[in-house]
């Protein structure tokens, strides 16, 4: 900025000071300073005023714009930043070329690691394979009519097939001459033939949906046809498609913090004095400003939002009052402990988070210190699961260590942590559910592999001696295991968002 500054310093540099502290003063009550457009308006409103002071003489049009300018400088900086959100052509390229890496990079060691070296996957339009999904290229939106994949590993590298009526993209080339076999089942067993492996992995599980994504009418058409000395080869691929769908690479791992802060900017504009009105807002009023903003940014939600109330009242506050018998519309109002369940679709990754917020009463410039010790035992109760994440321990194993250590240090507890990645709820090792904190047979004693992402989702029922009752400190945070540690992509809620905000209140 001293290309203005040093031109004139009696005429500008105080103004531009005074606009400095005018923003920083009137950026608290700006209708929205959530808008992840703002940063990018103000970055050009400061350079075209930059331009402007250097081309003009005149001082008094010079002490105005320098005001102005320092206006826009400070909100500028003042915004926490926010990652720009790409068009839609922009966003298909960065979706093949994570597409192209994970081919390349991480399947073949996938399917050396699980000893699988020919991987069959076949979709109907429509009924696609949940794993075949994430290999379309970001132009397809299904498959087509019957898209079958091949993936055969020769030993040096993995073949990428596709017996379909065209090429599936660039990265998969079609291995179908209908002119040679007018039937796509021939041509599927002529590949298998030719290839001779030594374990053909079908996707069919008892364990995780996402991995038995083969239906009835396609096992029994491929079973029909395939030789019989080829049938005892078939095998289920489920830790192969596990293994491709909670894997993350490099390169998603370098986009993810940017979506995760994306999704806590929206909690923190809907958490806001711009959203809430108490006394006139309701729950719904911002679980719908939460869709709609979404939709206007144009992203996308993987499920529904919720937004909850806990008060000083006689109502009982337990799981199934948030997940299923939550009153409808709410009016919030002062003295509230807001809850909110949310998450976003971005570039084939999720979010998953809840966070909470305190509505201030007439009067009040913090949340009760009950509630902030409160906020503080679910994060020791975050930190007992994540400081226990060990490469090759099951899910079930960290959910009984994580209880046991809560349990000792007094924290009543539950815990209900999934991974989360290609889906929300996603494939890999179940960290307990709300009604089995016993331990899930099955998902939960599939064990942690290194760059797998995590919800770190649970609670801690905590007792407010000023309401009379317990409230439940509902948390979920989004965080990548490395191998050797866990860390949380976009940091974690250890202050109560505050409604209306307050000038030092941060995130």
């Amino acid at each position: 900025m001293n290309v203005f500054c040093a031109t004139n310093q009696n005429l500008t540099a105080l103004p531009f000071k005074g606009g400095i502290l005018l923003a920083r003063f009137l950026y608290t009550f700006l209708p929205n300073p959530y808008d992840i457009s703002l940063q990018g308006v103000c970055q050009e409103a400061i350079q075209a005023g930059v331009r402007y002071l250097a081309d003009r003489t005149h001082h008094a049009m010079r002490i105005v714009f320098a005001c102005l300018l320092g206006f826009w400088f400070s909100l500028a900086l003042a915004q926490t930043p926010v990652p720009s959100i790409l068009p839609e052509r922009d966003r298909a390229r960065v979706v093949d070329e994570i597409l192209e890496d994970r081919f390349t990079n991480l399947l073949p060691g996938l399917m050396r690691r699980e000893g699988i070296d020919c991987w069959v996957l076949i979709s109907r339009e429509y009924n696609e394979d949940p794993v075949l999904k994430t290999m379309l290229p970001a132009t397809w939106l299904s498959a087509r009519r019957r898209t079958i994949l091949v993936f055969f590993d020769t030993g040096t590298e993995v073949e990428k097939l596709a017996i379909a009526r065209y090429d599936v993209g660039s990265l998969l080339k079609g291995a179908w001459d209908i002119d040679v076999r007018p039937n796509q089942w021939d041509a599927l067993v002529n590949l298998l033939q030719t290839r001779n492996p030594k374990k053909i992995g079908l996707n069919f599980s008892p364990t995780y949906a996402h991995a038995d994504g083969l239906t009835h009418t396609e096992w029994g058409e491929f079973t029909e046809k395939l030789p019989a000395g080829l049938r005892p080869r078939v095998v289920s691929a489920e830790r192969l498609a596990v293994g491709w769908l909670e894997t993350r690479t490099a390169k998603e791992l370098a986009l993810y913090p940017d979506i995760c802060r994306l999704s806590h900017d929206l909690i923190a504009g809907a958490f806001s004095e711009h959203v809430v009105k108490p006394g006139v807002t309701t729950t719904e009023d911002v679980v719908w400003w939460l869709r709609q903003r979404v939709t206007d940014l144009g992203l996308e939600t993987w499920f529904h939002p919720t937004v909850d109330v806990q008060r000083a009242d006689a109502t009982s506050f337990n799981h199934l009052r948030t997940f299923s018998k939550r009153p409808a519309g709410e009016v919030i109002q002062p003295g509230d402990l807001l809850h909110v369940d949310f998450g976003i679709s971005y570039l084939r990754l999720n979010t998953d988070q809840q966070q909470h917020a305190y509505v201030l009463r007439p009067g009040e410039t913090a949340a009760p210190a009950a509630l902030r010790a409160a906020l503080q035992r679910g994060n020791r109760l975050q930190d007992i699961l994540t400081e226990r994440f060990r490469a090759g321990k099951s899910g079930n194993q960290l959910l009984r260590e994580a209880l046991e250590q809560a349990k000792a240090e007094g924290i009543l507890a539950s815990i209900y942590s999934h991974p989360i990645g290609s889906h929300g709820h996603a494939a890999g090792p179940t960290i307990g559910l709300w009604d089995q904190q016993q331990g899930v047979p099955g998902a939960g004693d599939y064990p942690l592999f290194a760059n797998t992402a995590y919800s770190i989702e649970l609670n801690a029922a905590v007792e407010i001696p000023e309401w009379k009752k317990t409230v439940r400190i509902m948390l979920e945070e989004d965080g990548v295991f490395d191998g050797e540690r866990f860390r949380y992509l976009d940091g974690r809620q250890t202050e109560l968002l505050l409604i209306p905000r307050q000038p030092t209140a941060t995130r």
